[in-house]
């Protein structure tokens, strides 16, 4: 009686650990750019609970946000990139920024990311 086996040869095995493998290294490039994206957001919103924000200067507002990223370790972030205008009863700051990471040999991972938060006297909403 023959009996057939069943299951994955060495090559298609082989083949599966490679697509695993890549994708892992993928999300290892990936991570890191949205982690700081969370730490851009998180700043914002922290930033907008902090009393008495809506009156202090743009120039306070970003010396305070840039202080919050550098507790993150966050380096992709550039002054030209915060973008402070004034709104009834406070202020609005916009994030708008791009991170470029190598991936393989001459190919790139490219993320825009593009954070917005009222800074008013309610607090963040």
């Amino acid at each position: 009686m023959k009996r057939n086996q069943k299951g994955m040869t060495l090559l298609s095995f082989v083949v599966v650990l490679g697509l695993v493998g890549f994708a892992a290294y993928v999300a290892m490039r990936l991570f890191p750019m949205y982690q700081e994206y969370y730490a851009v957001k998180s700043s914002l919103k922290g930033l907008a609970n902090e009393q008495g924000v809506a009156d202090m200067d743009p120039a306070r507002i970003k010396e305070l946000f840039f202080r919050r990223l550098n507790m993150n370790y966050s380096t992709n972030i550039k002054p030209a990139d915060v973008k402070i205008e004034r709104m009834e009863g406070g202020w609005n700051m916009t994030v708008v920024y791009e991170v470029r990471r190598p991936l393989v040999g001459n190919l790139d991972v490219v993320g825009n990311f593009d954070a917005e938060q009222a800074m008013t006297r309610r607090g963040a909403d």
